[in-house]
């Protein structure tokens, strides 16, 4: 999975206000069984997302299609609860979703989500209500801003994850940064 840059971007939301919203929940246990980060978006939300017979729930707002195309899941308090699992991470990368706004989130959960090259942003609920009425959102990374309609709301992030967010770098595109430095302590061994 390539982490691209994410500076300034605009999409489509979709709102998801409920709480608590658990790492089996966004993606359950039973879809575990893959050896890459690659190929569970279609299990994202599954027991939300589809019918007993496997069809689409019409009444889940991922399934409507006014929302059809959203990389911006904006949702409600305590995202990722639950496990450790990064795969609830990989699928809701997978699926399309770059950026998700939510009232807090786990901190397991929020490391998952910076190194896997999406953007956790932590804002009050009159200001998710509002971003969630919108069409498509605004999110400027090097500012801290996410806008729509003239109007914009401030939003903290470690600079660490900023910086990391903001080149497309994962820990691994870090570490090679060092590569010359390491090789040459590597011939002193």
């Amino acid at each position: 999975m390539d982490i691209q840059p994410i500076t300034q971007y605009t999409g489509k939301v979709v709102p998801l206000f409920n709480d608590n919203i658990d790492t089996d929940q966004i993606i359950p246990k039973v879809h575990l069984k893959r050896i890459t980060k690659t190929g569970f978006g279609p299990f994202a939300f599954d027991e939300w997302r589809y019918l007993p017979d496997g069809s689409d729930n019409p009444d889940f707002n991922l399934n409507k299609p006014k929302y059809k195309g959203a990389s911006i899941l904006i949702t409600g308090d305590n995202f990722g609860c639950g496990s450790s699992r990064e795969h609830a991470a990989w699928a809701l990368k997978d699926f399309g979703f770059n950026i998700i706004i939510a009232g807090g989130f786990s901190d397991i959960f929020y490391m998952n989500c910076t190194k896997n090259g999406m953007l956790p942003i932590v804002l009050n609920e009159q200001s998710r209500k509002y971003l969630a009425d919108q069409n498509n959102i605004t999110v400027d990374l090097p500012n801290q801003t996410v806008s729509a309609n003239h109007q914009s709301f401030h939003f903290d992030i470690d600079e660490t994850w900023k910086d990391k967010l903001i080149n497309g770098l994962d820990d691994i595109a870090i570490t090679l940064k060092y590569e010359e430095l390491i090789e040459k302590y590597e011939k002193t061994m």
